[in-house]
């Protein structure tokens, strides 16, 4: 049930990436659709049973890898600055057009 859910998020911000015509709500799609990504990760990568491999009592039990954790904290950042680049490309597009609309922006810009 949680997977579904989870693949539901990124089906939204994908549709969203398609559909809306605004570039911001395109770039909050993104977001939607990478935060999808991260937590269907995190859903898959989640296994009961498994111990942190910081100090702990118990002995001789499988740990939890911590690879996964270190490449979902970099994707992490890494969308975090494509968010922040994208944005500020939409804030100069914002200086010389009234909308942030595709098709407005396509007309004003087709020579």
């Amino acid at each position: 049930m949680l997977e579904a859910c989870v693949l539901a998020t990124i089906l939204c911000g994908f549709f969203g990436i398609i559909f809306k015509k605004n570039l911001v709500m395109k770039i909050i799609s993104m977001d939607v659709m990478s935060t999808g990504v991260i937590a269907y990760y995190v859903v898959i990568a989640s296994r009961e049973g498994l111990f942190t491999p910081i100090i702990s009592s118990v002995k001789n039990v499988a740990y939890a890898d911590p690879v996964p954790q270190a490449v979902i904290l970099t994707g992490i950042v890494i969308g975090f600055s494509i968010q922040s680049l994208m944005l500020v490309g939409v804030m100069k597009l914002a200086r010389d057009n009234p909308t942030l609309e595709c098709n407005e922006i396509e007309k004003n810009n087709t020579p």
